[in-house]
């Protein structure tokens, strides 16, 4: 199965050299799943010919805002709604997970709560999953057709499911403790309050459900479909 990943934004340089870039985290978390994958830098530009190019796509974090004024958003949010037309699964995360709820109606803010970093629990329809975070904005107003299917305290709508169009998720599971703590020390200072940073770096070492949540986006992308 071919799965196209839409690259929203760039890994840190000081970080990609070690640990990649956000297409090979996705496919050393979905390793073993089947897949093979083409990445098209949609943030540079660079767009698929045709939404039935790939069997799926998956749209990755960004440190750019889904509201934000840039050439690549117009174009991506109508590829997003091409694609959930023609019932090409997607799916999203992090950037990816608000970019698609903002392209089928929903809102996606600056979140006046602050920021969510590190490991952070989320109720998964009655199961708690812990996995890393890095975001401040979030989907705020879920769009109509979306079931919210994970909540945290922080973030009401964290994983969104459109039947069995998109699934999307707030947190990054493709993210490793060694890569979260990278950003802390590079795009975190100055950026996020030290003591939210203090207070993720405590929490680095949690057991994440990383592939719980590679298994989930597999079977999504894998289910039988009319």
């Amino acid at each position: 199965m071919l799965i196209g990943i839409l690259q929203t934004g760039l890994a840190p340089d000081s970080l990609s050299g070690a640990m990649g870039d956000y297409p090979d985290m996705f496919a050393r978390l979905l390793d073993g799943q089947g897949f093979t994958f083409r990445t098209w830098r949609v943030v540079e530009m660079e767009f698929p010919a045709d939404v039935a190019e790939c069997d799926g796509w998956l749209l990755t974090g960004s440190r750019h805002g889904a509201y934000e004024d840039l050439p690549f958003i117009p174009p991506l949010e109508d590829f997003i709604r091409r694609a959930y037309a023609a019932r090409v699964p997607l799916v999203g995360v992090c950037f990816g997970h608000q970019i698609i709820a903002q392209a089928l109606g929903g809102k996606v803010e600056k979140y006046k709560g602050g920021w969510s970093v590190g490991p952070t629990d989320y109720d998964f329809d009655g199961t708690m999953l812990t996995l890393n975070a890095w975001h401040q904005d979030q989907v705020t107003v879920a769009p109509p057709q979306a079931r919210v299917i994970a909540s945290s305290d922080f973030c009401a709508n964290a994983a969104l499911v459109y039947d069995d169009r998109a699934y999307t998720v707030q947190a990054h599971p493709e993210f490793q403790d060694a890569f979260v703590d990278g950003l802390m020390k590079t795009r975190g200072k100055g950026l996020v309050p030290e003591q939210v940073l203090a207070d993720a770096g405590a929490r680095l070492g949690t057991p994440v459900h990383d592939q719980t949540i590679a298994a989930r986006i597999a079977a999504f992308f894998k289910q039988p479909r009319t």
